[in-house]
């Protein structure tokens, strides 16, 4: 059961709403088949963690958390989506994502996906805090839909586009989890990592378009 009524319950429903939101965002990359649109959702996803961070780092008095929340939105809200963005508009890029299962398959292995990680997470959290034990069953959910992407979907941005859900779910979980250390070190880390493979993808793009650095575009 939840909070009591009153102020408690209103901060409870608030600080669950930025996890529930990339929930249904994470739904909402398995449900786009327009490669435009799965960007404009993980960018989307990723403005809700930015709000989960900011919560926690008002909750828990932690300029660390505020700091991860900053560079989350520079990054992954911005930076990252406008270079997918760039991509995508490659003349060899289709924008209609192929995937090996149709919709409503991939959201009824979602569903199943999401009971399993309540059934991983809540009996094994019994002692911790109601809302830590949310936030995460929230995370692993967004990370296992995030895999599911990737494992389904055949492009490979819309496989990059997964995998970055998947760090997202990461860096949920490391911030609703009250005074886990070295937050803003791990967050900073899985946003280089998922950079430089967006950088990398970007690379292999260009290397298709030319043939070597003084020749014209094929």
């Amino acid at each position: 059961m939840g909070p009591s009524l009153g102020f408690g319950a209103v901060a409870y429903h608030l600080a669950q709403l930025p996890g529930d939101a990339m929930l249904a965002l994470s739904f909402g990359l398995l449900y786009q088949r327009r490669l435009t649109a799965v960007i404009n959702m993980y960018a989307m996803q990723t403005w809700a963690l930015v709000a989960a961070a900011g919560w926690q780092g008002w909750v828990q008095r932690s300029p660390g958390l505020d700091a991860t929340g900053l560079i989350v939105l520079g990054a992954a809200g911005v930076a990252i989506p406008i270079a997918l963005h760039r991509m995508a508009r490659q003349p060899r890029i289709h924008q209609t994502v192929e995937t090996a299962l149709g919709i409503f398959p991939s959201m009824a292995v979602g569903a199943v996906l999401v009971a399993l990680a309540v059934l991983v997470v809540l009996p094994a959290t019994t002692d911790g805090q109601l809302l830590t034990r949310e936030d995460l069953t929230l995370a692993l959910s967004v990370v296992l839909l995030g895999l599911l992407m990737m494992i389904i979907r055949r492009a490979a941005l819309a496989q990059v586009v997964g995998f970055l859900s998947i760090e997202n779910g990461l860096v949920l979980g490391a911030v609703g989890v009250r005074g886990m250390p070295l937050v803003m070190e791990s967050s900073v880390a899985l946003l280089v990592l998922g950079g430089a493979l967006v950088s990398g993808m970007f690379f292999f793009h260009i290397r298709e378009r030319f043939d070597g650095p003084d020749e014209a575009p094929r």
